[in-house]
Protein backbone atom coordinates (compact mmCIF):
# COMPACT_ATOMS: atom_id res chain seq x y z
CA UNK A 1 0.00 0.00 0.00
CA UNK A 2 2.91 2.78 0.76
CA UNK A 3 4.23 1.57 -2.61
CA UNK A 4 1.26 2.61 -4.39
CA UNK A 5 1.10 6.08 -2.32
CA UNK A 6 4.51 6.74 -3.45
CA UNK A 7 3.60 5.78 -7.35
CA UNK A 8 0.83 8.71 -7.07
CA UNK A 9 2.22 12.11 -7.47
CA UNK A 10 -1.15 14.49 -7.44
CA UNK A 11 -4.41 13.98 -6.35
CA UNK A 12 -7.35 16.00 -7.82
CA UNK A 13 -10.13 16.16 -4.92
CA UNK A 14 -13.67 17.06 -6.02
CA UNK A 15 -15.61 17.46 -3.09
CA UNK A 16 -19.59 17.43 -4.88
CA UNK A 17 -22.72 17.85 -3.82
CA UNK A 18 -25.77 17.00 -6.15
CA UNK A 19 -23.48 18.29 -9.46
CA UNK A 20 -24.69 15.62 -11.55
CA UNK A 21 -24.89 18.47 -14.35
CA UNK A 22 -21.21 19.10 -14.40
CA UNK A 23 -19.07 16.35 -12.65
CA UNK A 24 -18.76 13.64 -15.27
CA UNK A 25 -17.53 16.61 -17.45
CA UNK A 26 -14.82 17.63 -15.33
CA UNK A 27 -13.59 14.32 -14.30
CA UNK A 28 -13.28 13.13 -18.46
CA UNK A 29 -11.29 16.51 -18.54
CA UNK A 30 -9.06 15.50 -16.04
CA UNK A 31 -8.70 12.22 -17.00
CA UNK A 32 -7.60 13.20 -20.54
CA UNK A 33 -5.14 16.10 -19.31
CA UNK A 34 -3.82 14.40 -16.56
CA UNK A 35 -4.54 10.45 -17.26
CA UNK A 36 -1.33 9.62 -14.61
CA UNK A 37 -2.96 11.61 -11.58
CA UNK A 38 -5.48 10.50 -8.95
CA UNK A 39 -9.14 11.97 -9.05
CA UNK A 40 -10.58 11.74 -5.66
CA UNK A 41 -14.17 12.84 -5.76
CA UNK A 42 -15.97 13.00 -1.96
CA UNK A 43 -19.96 12.91 -2.70
CA UNK A 44 -20.95 14.90 0.32
CA UNK A 45 -25.36 13.09 0.39
CA UNK A 46 -26.14 14.30 -2.63
CA UNK A 47 -29.70 13.49 -3.49
CA UNK A 48 -29.43 13.16 -7.51
CA UNK A 49 -26.88 10.90 -9.80
CA UNK A 50 -23.21 12.68 -8.89
CA UNK A 51 -22.15 9.61 -7.16
CA UNK A 52 -22.94 6.95 -9.84
CA UNK A 53 -22.01 9.66 -12.80
CA UNK A 54 -18.58 10.42 -11.04
CA UNK A 55 -17.78 6.14 -10.70
CA UNK A 56 -19.05 6.23 -14.37
CA UNK A 57 -16.53 8.34 -15.01
CA UNK A 58 -13.87 6.76 -13.52
CA UNK A 59 -13.25 8.55 -10.33
CA UNK A 60 -12.51 7.28 -6.65
CA UNK A 61 -15.91 7.96 -4.91
CA UNK A 62 -15.83 8.33 -1.40
CA UNK A 63 -19.79 8.95 -0.02
CA UNK A 64 -20.79 10.52 2.94
CA UNK A 65 -23.68 9.14 4.29
CA UNK A 66 -25.47 12.70 4.33
CA UNK A 67 -24.89 16.23 3.72
CA UNK A 68 -21.72 17.58 6.18
CA UNK A 69 -20.50 20.04 4.13
CA UNK A 70 -18.24 21.45 1.66
CA UNK A 71 -15.45 21.55 4.32
CA UNK A 72 -15.90 18.09 5.68
CA UNK A 73 -16.34 16.60 2.10
CA UNK A 74 -12.54 18.35 1.80
CA UNK A 75 -11.17 17.17 5.14
CA UNK A 76 -12.75 13.86 4.57
CA UNK A 77 -10.54 14.22 0.75
CA UNK A 78 -7.22 15.12 2.69
CA UNK A 79 -7.37 12.32 4.62
CA UNK A 80 -7.96 9.68 1.77
CA UNK A 81 -5.81 11.21 -0.67
CA UNK A 82 -2.54 9.23 -1.98
CA UNK A 83 -1.06 11.74 -3.99
CA UNK A 84 1.88 13.71 -2.49
CA UNK A 85 0.04 16.94 -3.89
CA UNK A 86 -3.59 17.47 -3.87
CA UNK A 87 -5.49 19.96 -6.09
CA UNK A 88 -8.41 21.05 -4.30
CA UNK A 89 -11.11 22.07 -7.60
CA UNK A 90 -14.86 22.64 -7.43
CA UNK A 91 -16.94 20.06 -8.79
CA UNK A 92 -19.74 22.36 -11.04
CA UNK A 93 -17.16 23.32 -13.84
CA UNK A 94 -16.01 26.34 -13.00
CA UNK A 95 -12.26 25.34 -12.77
CA UNK A 96 -10.59 25.02 -15.76
CA UNK A 97 -8.50 21.92 -15.38
CA UNK A 98 -5.77 22.93 -18.00
CA UNK A 99 -5.18 25.57 -14.53
CA UNK A 100 -4.03 22.82 -12.70
CA UNK A 101 -0.36 23.22 -14.46
CA UNK A 102 -0.48 26.65 -14.07
CA UNK A 103 -0.31 25.81 -9.83
CA UNK A 104 1.83 22.85 -10.14
CA UNK A 105 4.41 25.38 -12.00
CA UNK A 106 5.31 26.81 -8.20
CA UNK A 107 4.69 23.47 -5.95
CA UNK A 108 8.94 23.29 -5.60
CA UNK A 109 8.79 27.12 -4.36
CA UNK A 110 5.37 27.72 -2.24
CA UNK A 111 3.39 25.48 0.66
CA UNK A 112 0.48 26.82 -1.05
CA UNK A 113 -0.42 28.06 -4.60
CA UNK A 114 -4.19 29.09 -5.22
CA UNK A 115 -5.99 30.12 -8.10
CA UNK A 116 -6.79 33.46 -7.69
CA UNK A 117 -10.08 34.17 -9.61
CA UNK A 118 -8.95 37.72 -12.76
CA UNK A 119 -11.73 40.20 -13.45
CA UNK A 120 -12.62 38.01 -16.66
CA UNK A 121 -13.69 35.26 -14.72
CA UNK A 122 -17.64 34.86 -14.69
CA UNK A 123 -18.37 36.13 -11.31
CA UNK A 124 -21.74 37.93 -9.88
CA UNK A 125 -21.08 41.88 -9.27
CA UNK A 126 -21.83 41.18 -5.06
CA UNK A 127 -19.56 38.36 -4.71
CA UNK A 128 -17.30 40.90 -6.42
CA UNK A 129 -18.04 43.20 -3.80
CA UNK A 130 -18.11 40.64 -1.02
CA UNK A 131 -14.83 39.15 -1.83
CA UNK A 132 -12.80 42.44 -2.31
CA UNK A 133 -13.81 43.06 1.55
CA UNK A 134 -12.94 39.67 2.32
CA UNK A 135 -9.66 39.88 0.94
CA UNK A 136 -8.89 43.42 2.48
CA UNK A 137 -10.09 42.15 5.65
CA UNK A 138 -7.55 39.04 5.06
CA UNK A 139 -4.64 41.53 4.02
CA UNK A 140 -4.65 43.59 7.23
CA UNK A 141 -4.83 40.43 9.22
CA UNK A 142 -1.83 38.67 8.27
CA UNK A 143 0.37 41.47 7.15
CA UNK A 144 -0.15 39.41 3.24
CA UNK A 145 -1.51 40.64 0.19
CA UNK A 146 -4.33 38.04 -0.30
CA UNK A 147 -5.55 38.61 -3.83
CA UNK A 148 -8.64 35.52 -3.18
CA UNK A 149 -9.12 34.46 -0.03
CA UNK A 150 -12.53 32.39 -0.71
CA UNK A 151 -10.79 30.31 -3.73
CA UNK A 152 -11.25 26.79 -3.94
CA UNK A 153 -9.07 25.77 -6.61
CA UNK A 154 -5.34 25.57 -4.92
CA UNK A 155 -2.34 23.42 -4.55
CA UNK A 156 -1.25 21.91 -1.31
CA UNK A 157 1.40 19.28 -0.19
CA UNK A 158 -0.22 16.38 1.61
CA UNK A 159 2.31 15.68 4.31
CA UNK A 160 1.63 19.57 5.32
CA UNK A 161 -1.92 20.30 5.00
CA UNK A 162 -3.05 17.36 7.04
CA UNK A 163 -0.92 19.36 10.00
CA UNK A 164 -4.42 21.88 9.71
CA UNK A 165 -7.07 19.67 9.03
CA UNK A 166 -8.25 19.68 12.62
CA UNK A 167 -8.56 24.12 12.23
CA UNK A 168 -10.77 23.73 9.24
CA UNK A 169 -14.36 23.99 9.63
CA UNK A 170 -17.30 21.86 7.67
CA UNK A 171 -18.70 24.88 6.37
CA UNK A 172 -17.67 26.60 2.56
CA UNK A 173 -15.57 28.69 4.89
CA UNK A 174 -12.40 26.17 4.47
CA UNK A 175 -10.44 28.07 1.83
CA UNK A 176 -10.13 31.36 4.30
CA UNK A 177 -9.09 29.25 7.07
CA UNK A 178 -6.70 27.17 5.31
CA UNK A 179 -5.20 30.55 3.94
CA UNK A 180 -5.11 31.95 7.29
CA UNK A 181 -4.01 29.07 8.75
CA UNK A 182 -0.85 28.64 6.52
CA UNK A 183 0.29 32.58 6.66
CA UNK A 184 -0.18 32.83 10.32
CA UNK A 185 2.23 30.05 10.99
CA UNK A 186 4.69 31.42 8.41
CA UNK A 187 4.16 29.47 5.20
CA UNK A 188 4.03 30.63 1.51
CA UNK A 189 1.68 31.26 -0.55
CA UNK A 190 1.51 31.76 -3.75
CA UNK A 191 -1.49 33.53 -6.55
CA UNK A 192 -1.83 32.20 -9.83
CA UNK A 193 -4.30 34.28 -12.01
CA UNK A 194 -7.24 32.48 -13.61
CA UNK A 195 -10.18 32.72 -15.63
CA UNK A 196 -13.49 30.92 -14.09
CA UNK A 197 -16.43 30.11 -15.88
CA UNK A 198 -19.99 30.00 -15.02
CA UNK A 199 -20.78 27.37 -13.15
CA UNK A 200 -22.73 24.31 -14.13
CA UNK A 201 -26.44 23.95 -11.54
CA UNK A 202 -27.67 25.70 -9.15
CA UNK A 203 -25.34 27.40 -6.62
CA UNK A 204 -25.10 26.65 -2.95
CA UNK A 205 -24.32 29.60 -1.58
CA UNK A 206 -27.67 31.80 -0.73
CA UNK A 207 -26.83 35.49 -0.86
CA UNK A 208 -28.14 36.76 2.42
CA UNK A 209 -27.77 34.43 4.90
CA UNK A 210 -24.53 32.53 4.06
CA UNK A 211 -23.57 36.67 3.50
CA UNK A 212 -23.86 37.22 6.49
CA UNK A 213 -22.69 33.85 8.02
CA UNK A 214 -19.96 34.26 5.98
CA UNK A 215 -18.93 37.71 7.64
CA UNK A 216 -19.00 35.84 10.88
CA UNK A 217 -16.87 32.87 10.14
CA UNK A 218 -14.64 35.26 8.43
CA UNK A 219 -14.57 37.49 11.82
CA UNK A 220 -13.82 34.31 14.13
CA UNK A 221 -10.91 33.19 11.76
CA UNK A 222 -9.35 36.40 11.98
CA UNK A 223 -9.93 36.56 15.34
CA UNK A 224 -8.44 32.99 15.84
CA UNK A 225 -5.38 33.12 13.94
CA UNK A 226 -4.08 37.30 14.75
CA UNK A 227 -6.61 38.45 17.90
CA UNK A 228 -4.82 41.47 18.83
CA UNK A 229 -5.04 42.84 15.08
CA UNK A 230 -8.88 42.57 16.35
CA UNK A 231 -8.78 44.16 19.49
CA UNK A 232 -6.45 46.39 19.54
CA UNK A 233 -8.21 48.49 17.08
CA UNK A 234 -11.07 48.10 18.99
CA UNK A 235 -9.66 49.21 22.14
CA UNK A 236 -7.83 52.19 20.78
CA UNK A 237 -11.49 53.42 19.30
CA UNK A 238 -12.79 53.27 22.81
CA UNK A 239 -9.41 54.70 24.64
CA UNK A 240 -9.75 57.58 21.90
CA UNK A 241 -13.34 58.33 22.50
CA UNK A 242 -12.58 58.44 26.54
CA UNK A 243 -9.91 60.94 25.57
CA UNK A 244 -11.99 63.05 23.60
CA UNK A 245 -15.01 62.92 25.32
CA UNK A 246 -12.72 63.87 28.80
CA UNK A 247 -11.21 66.85 26.76
CA UNK A 248 -14.59 68.20 26.54
CA UNK A 249 -15.78 68.00 29.69
CA UNK A 250 -12.92 69.10 31.24
CA UNK A 251 -13.44 72.02 28.73
CA UNK A 252 -17.13 72.85 29.39
CA UNK A 253 -17.92 71.61 32.86
CA UNK A 254 -14.36 71.11 34.01
CA UNK A 255 -14.65 67.89 35.84
CA UNK A 256 -13.97 63.91 34.79
CA UNK A 257 -17.20 62.48 34.07
CA UNK A 258 -18.55 58.45 34.77
CA UNK A 259 -18.66 58.18 31.06
CA UNK A 260 -15.16 58.69 30.11
CA UNK A 261 -14.46 56.67 33.06
CA UNK A 262 -16.30 53.90 31.35
CA UNK A 263 -14.82 54.23 28.20
CA UNK A 264 -11.31 54.22 29.16
CA UNK A 265 -11.89 50.85 31.86
CA UNK A 266 -13.53 48.97 28.51
CA UNK A 267 -10.34 49.90 26.47
CA UNK A 268 -8.58 48.36 29.31
CA UNK A 269 -10.51 45.26 29.62
CA UNK A 270 -10.76 44.71 25.58
CA UNK A 271 -6.21 45.03 25.45
CA UNK A 272 -6.31 42.23 28.08
CA UNK A 273 -8.64 40.16 26.46
CA UNK A 274 -6.98 40.21 23.09
CA UNK A 275 -3.81 39.69 24.91
CA UNK A 276 -4.68 36.71 26.36
CA UNK A 277 -6.16 35.78 23.31
CA UNK A 278 -2.94 36.21 21.43
CA UNK A 279 -1.27 33.68 24.05
CA UNK A 280 -4.15 31.05 23.13
CA UNK A 281 -3.89 31.50 19.58
CA UNK A 282 -0.20 31.05 19.78
CA UNK A 283 -0.65 27.77 21.79
CA UNK A 284 -2.63 26.19 18.99
CA UNK A 285 0.16 26.27 16.57
CA UNK A 286 2.32 23.74 19.21
CA UNK A 287 1.01 21.03 17.47
CA UNK A 288 2.07 22.20 14.04
CA UNK A 289 5.63 21.61 12.58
Amino acid sequence: MQDEKKMVEVTVLLPAYNEEQSIGATIAAIRQLYPDYEILVVDDGSTDNTLQIAMEAGANVWPHPYNIGNGAAVKTGLRLAQGEWVVMMDADGQHDPADIALLLEHKDRFDMVVGARSKQSATSMHRDLANWFYNRLASYVTKFRVDDLTSGFRLVRNSTVRQFIYLLPNTFSYPSTLTMAYLRSGRSVKYVPIRTRTRQGKSKIKLLSDGVRFFLIITKIATLFAPMRIFLPVSMIFFCTGLAYYMYTFLTQGRFTNMSALLFNSAIIIFMIGLVSEQISQMRYDRVQ
